[in-house]
């Protein structure tokens, strides 16, 4: 790839806009790369991704992505064939979530979802990446996944709704339903802060605010909402400062069956009321999911 790298939007590439090819696109240097999904490596942040029907685990929801990174993956098939690693475009995607850059993402026809284009590769806009963790992929082996969601603005750009009527010539059905919205702040994580007296359990630190006040976090230890899925219950809760909050929920540190700290913080115990009951399979799914083995 010895095109410059272009972060952000390019000029005169609007959201909708049909590529004929990877070759088209490499031209522009909207995505680089002949094969790999992400145009990226370990030293900058990522600049794009392609949604080409390569990787199986890939989940497209429109304006929420899970998606897979590169590498062990079996062109022919599609399946994984040894472990991926946080490494090249896969640290580059890690990289743009701790800055809070977007990435460009396209669509191409192969790739199985309503909102791909039925030939060529079509710019769906750009996407933050919000969130990174790993897991055993459906073919048994260890893949880096993504979630990402739509950041953009453009008035022009499809619903759910067009999109499927443009497929099938009909109208959408309207169905009922109801939204959750998850509140991160909850009456559980409440409870936990005061039952520590707003002080982080891994540095016992808390911050003072104006009339005599502290604030401290609830940090779940399992993720809520889609696709963790964790509980809000005591037992998947601590309290932390906003940095070992942030530090936590990226994966800079992790916390051991017997509470003992890992990562950056080892050496030191999380700091534990005898009130105060954790879930071993919580913390167990954090270390997996950040990669402590």
């Amino acid at each position: 790839m010895s095109r410059p790298i272009l972060f952000g939007p390019i000029e005169g590439i609007e959201v909708g806009h049909i590529f004929k090819d990877r070759k088209e696109m490499m031209l522009s240097s909207f995505h680089r790369s002949w094969a790999a999904g992400i145009d990226g490596n370990g030293t900058d942040d990522a600049a794009a991704i392609a949604l080409s029907g390569s990787y199986e685990d890939d989940e497209d929801n429109g304006d929420e992505i899970i998606y897979t990174g590169v590498g062990g993956n079996d062109s022919n098939t599609g399946k994984q064939t040894k472990d991926q690693n946080w490494e090249k475009g896969n640290a580059g995607l890690r990289i743009s979530m701790d800055r809070g850059l977007p990435v460009r993402v396209v669509r191409g026809s192969n790739h199985e979802s309503r909102y791909s284009p039925t030939s060529g590769y079509q710019y769906a806009g750009l996407y933050s990446v919000v969130e990174a963790w790993e897991e055993v992929g459906k073919s048994g082996y260890k893949i880096c996944r993504f979630r990402l969601e739509y950041s953009g603005q453009n008035p022009k750009r499809k619903t759910p709704e067009e999109i499927e009527r443009s497929a099938n010539g009909k109208p959408a059905q309207r169905k009922e339903g109801t939204i959750l919205r998850i509140i991160r702040d909850t009456k559980m994580a409440l409870e936990i802060k005061r039952l520590y007296d707003y002080k982080c359990q891994v540095c016992g630190d808390t911050i003072p605010t104006p009339g005599k006040g502290r604030y401290a976090e609830g940090a779940h230890i399992k993720p809520l909402g889609r696709p963790h899925n964790g509980d809000d219950s005591r037992d998947n809760l601590i309290c932390l400062c906003p940095n070992h909050h942030v530090m936590f929920d990226k994966g800079s540190f992790s916390i051991a069956d017997d509470f003992a700290l890992m990562g950056e913080e080892a050496g030191g115990r999380l700091i534990l009321h005898q009130e105060h009951k954790l879930n071993a399979l919580n913390l167990q799914y954090h270390r997996k999911t950040h990669g402590y083995h």
